[in-house]
């Protein structure tokens, strides 16, 4: 009997062992995620050990690891910084001016992005089937499987601003306890840090604003070549002139409606 327990207590500890084995190599092996930097104007930079200048990938003389960025590591741009960066299945996340961004926080593929402080614009990949994603802020955590999505950090409170152009998110109160929200094409949602989650409201100025000044941009880009051209809603060539691409590369000046109910 006692060789029976001995054995017994010897297969458990080998059990165990093996489980933790498997689950060090799987947290491991999502560590090894990278997001690489495919567009990149202004001041991007990662802190890692100290502040990193970031650079677009291929730039000449530039090793591998100033255009990539690891799990845990922080994102920060400057007052002109704008970056776009993908990871392995093709998804992109883009990084406005005066950001902070942490890459895979919680260390998973899934948790793919911690917002700390300013707007992002994600668009997850979905042509494989469902991709579940999560971004999380100091106020939220939003769920999606494919879309595309903005997410803005207004204040050092955590204010949270969610609005979708594609697809379809499900938003969640960090701090608050209470049902989650739904967010559909067009659908917007703002998240205070000492109320519970409103009711979605659309369709968002702020969305519209940034696919007008898309196509703005691409009406500008054909006028550039031809000095007698004027660009619509410019008033005349004696009015505004276009900004050579870079007005899409900020978020929208206008700020996203108060959400229903009066809030502030």
């Amino acid at each position: 009997m006692h060789k029976l327990s001995t054995l017994a207590r010897t297969v458990q500890m080998l059990f165990v062992a093996l489980v933790a084995g498997v689950s060090t190599t799987h947290l491991q092996a999502q560590s090894h995620e990278a997001a690489t930097v495919i567009e990149l104007e202004g001041q991007v930079s990662v802190l890692r050990g100290g502040q990193i200048p970031l650079f677009q990938k291929g730039t000449a003389g530039v090793p591998v690891g100033q255009w990539t960025v690891s799990a845990k590591e922080e994102i920060v741009t400057g007052p002109d910084g704008h970056a776009v960066f993908q990871i392995r299945d093709g998804s992109t996340f883009e990084v406005f001016r005066d950001s902070r961004v942490t890459f895979q926080g919680q260390w998973t593929i899934e948790d793919m992005l911690e917002l700390v402080l300013g707007k992002i614009r994600v668009q997850i990949e979905h042509r494989n089937g469902p991709n579940p994603k999560k971004v999380s802020t100091p106020t939220a955590v939003i769920s999606v499987r494919g879309t595309v999505f903005d997410v803005a950090v207004e204040d050092e409170d955590g204010t949270t601003y969610v609005g979708v152009e594609e697809g379809q998110v499900i938003v969640q109160h960090r701090l608050q306890p209470g049902n989650t929200k739904t967010l559909n094409q067009n659908e917007w949602v703002r998240i205070y840090p000492n109320q519970p989650l409103a009711k979605a409201a659309g369709p968002s100025p702020g969305a519209i604003r940034f696919v007008f000044d898309r196509i703005r941009n691409a009406v500008a880009d054909i006028i550039l070549n031809n000095p007698g051209g004027v660009i619509p809603g410019s008033g005349g060539s004696g009015g505004p002139q276009p900004d050579h691409g870079k007005t899409n590369k900020n978020p929208p000046t206008t700020a996203p409606p108060a959400p229903p109910g009066g809030g502030n």
